[in-house]
C-alpha cells in the first residue's frame, strides 16, 4: 500500500488565518536524516509544521514525509522545483500524490511553468484520492543580496524583483509565495488576505543572522503580512530545542495579538 493511501486522511488544508501560533511556525529540518528524525521527535507537539528541504528529501525520498505525518506534523516539502513546464508538471504530479501539505516551485520559471505545476499537483492528488497540496512560489532567495542578484543579470532592487514575481504568481493561480519579511507588505497587498505568505530568514530577537541577508523578527514579519514563518537553526542548534521552539511560539503569539489576529 502506498504512503498516500495510508495517511491521506492526515492532510490538512492550510489556513493562512490560523489562530494557533503553533500552526504558524515551520521548523526547517536542514540536517541529515538521523538528525532530522531526532529533532522532529524532540519537537513533537510543540511545532505544527516541519519543512523538509533538498538535503533531507534527497537522502530519504518520500519516506521522510510519511514519517513526519505519523508524528503529527503538517509537512512542507521545499524542493523549489524549476525546469521546463513539461518536467515540472510531472514532478508536481508525483509530489501531489504524496498526501503532503505544501510544496515550493520557483517563480523565476515563469507563468507557463507555474501553471504546469498547478495542473500537476491537482492531477496527482486526484489520482491518489488525497487533498491537493498547496503550492507556493519562491521569489528571490533571502540569502541573495543586491550584488549577487546583479551578478546574474537581475536588475533593480530585491523589492522590485519580488513585486514582479508576486504579480506573476497571482496570474498563474499559485496559492502564495515565499519572500523576505521585508517584501511581505507589498506581497500581501497584491495577493490579498487569503494568500499564503511564508517568510524564511526570520530570527528571534538577539539571534545571529547566519547566511541570511534580508531578515526580520517574528513580530516584524507578522506585522508586515506574513502568514507563516520558517525557522531553522535558532531551534535546531539550540541545546534545548523544545524550549527554543516554545520561546518562538510565545513571540509569535504576542506578535499575532499585537497586530489584531
Amino acid at each position: 500500500m502506498s504512503h498516500s493511501n495510508t495517511w491521506s486522511d492526515k492532510t490538512q488544508v492550510i489556513d493562512p488565518t490560523a489562530t494557533d501560533p503553533k500552526d504558524r511556525l515551520m521548523v526547517a529540518l536542514d540536517g541529515n536524516a538521523d538528525e532530522a528524525r531526532a529533532w522532529a521527535r524532540e519537537l513533537q507537539g510543540q511545532a505544527g509544521w516541519v519543512k523538509c528541504g533538498m538535503t533531507l528529501f534527497y537522502q530519504t525520498g518520500p519516506e521522510i514525509a510519511a514519517e513526519m505525518k505519523d508524528l503529527g506534523y503538517k509537512v512542507f516539502i521545499d524542493l523549489k522545483i524549476h525546469d521546463i513546464p513539461h518536467q515540472i508538471e510531472g514532478a508536481a504530479r508525483s509530489l501531489g500524490r504524496l498526501g503532503i501539505d505544501l510544496i515550493t516551485i520557483h517563480a523565476l520559471g515563469g507563468r507557463p511553468m507555474m501553471e504546469a505545476a498547478m495542473r500537476g499537483v491537482a492531477q496527482g492528488a486526484q489520482e491518489a484520492g488525497v487533498e491537493r497540496p498547496r503550492v507556493v512560489a519562491v521569489t528571490i532567495l533571502t540569502s541573495m543580496d543586491a550584488q549577487t542578484a546583479h551578478s546574474i543579470g537581475l536588475e533593480g532592487t530585491a523589492a522590485q524583483q519580488v513585486e514582479r514575481l508576486t504579480r506573476l504568481t497571482k496570474e498563474a493561480g499559485v496559492d502564495g509565495i515565499v519572500c523576505s519579511a521585508q517584501e511581505a507588505p507589498m506581497a500581501r497587498e497584491i495577493l490579498g488576505p487569503e494568500a499564503i505568505i511564508i517568510t524564511p530568514g526570520v530570527r528571534p530577537a538577539g539571534s545571529e543572522a547566519g547566511d541570511q541577508t534580508r531578515i526580520l523578527t517574528p513580530a516584524a514579519a507578522f506585522a508586515s503580512g506574513a502568514s507563516h514563518l520558517v525557522v531553522g537553526r535558532p531551534i535546531t542548534t539550540a541545546p534545548d530545542k523544545k524550549l527554543a521552539a516554545y520561546a518562538i511560539i510565545e513571540e509569535i503569539e504576542a506578535s499575532l495579538s499585537s497586530v489584531g489576529i
